[in-house]
């Protein structure tokens, strides 16, 4: 996963522990000064050290192999910070994949991975390009594919069927889900809202339904 890590000196003193685990893995340390590490990072003040890994992301196939239970899938999800944020609601949740469809963010993204705290080494992670065929696939794999969506029919606490196998389907920050796209789900879901707010952004609509499903399947 991680294959050379640069960093200044200051940065390899201040992180000594990591120093030792890098050379006791076999992953090659590189000193470099503070100009050549600024150039490395897109990150205003940089920490002092950059790590260059492998791509992470796996196949559907995979992740279906492996029966899960609980699923992420972002379809045109734009925003990096979006993206980041519900990869690392989905890792807390305990969710066993998240797959970005259509055409999410990459990623990779310097900001969808600084979003995602780590978290983006935690879980599976899906990469495809048809969303439609992203739904279909679960549906074929045992997981019933939920839409969350603020005109859906099922109430996230109060019908909504949690306690099996599920897929959550989340759509763009800006237009939500296509209408053929939500058409493909099992269920569309609303989370109610009772004050005067027009909408839930992505991630806090993500962090809703991903912690009520996993509490929901604990309990059963």
């Amino acid at each position: 996963m991680l294959v050379e890590v640069f960093a200044t000196p200051a940065a390899t003193e201040r992180y000594a522990a990591l120093t030792g685990a890098a050379h006791e893995s076999g992953v090659a340390w590189t000193l470099v000064d503070d100009r050549a590490l600024a150039s490395l990072s897109d990150a205003v003040s940089p920490a002092g050290l950059v790590g260059v890994c492998r791509f992470l992301d796996t196949d559907l196939d995979t992740v279906l192999g492996a029966a899960p239970r609980l699923v992420a899938l972002c379809a045109d999800v734009r925003d990096p910070g979006n993206a980041g944020t519900v990869l690392r609601c989905a890792d807390a949740a305990g969710a066993d994949a998240v797959v970005l469809a259509g055409s999410s963010v990459d990623a990779y993204n310097p900001k969808t991975v600084r979003a995602s705290v780590g978290s983006l080494f935690h879980l599976p992670v899906v990469v495809v390009p048809d969303a439609a065929g992203a739904v279909r696939a679960l549906q074929a794999g045992g997981l019933q594919v939920l839409a969350a969506d603020g005109a859906g029919e099922r109430d996230l606490y109060d019908s909504a069927p949690l306690a099996g196998p599920v897929a959550w389907l989340f759509g763009n920050e800006a237009w939500g889900l296509p209408p053929e796209l939500a058409a493909l789900a099992d269920h569309r879901v609303s989370i109610p809202i009772h004050g005067r707010a027009e909408s839930l952004n992505l991630s806090t609509a993500a962090a809703l339904c991903l912690y009520e499903t996993a509490r929901t399947q604990r309990r059963t």
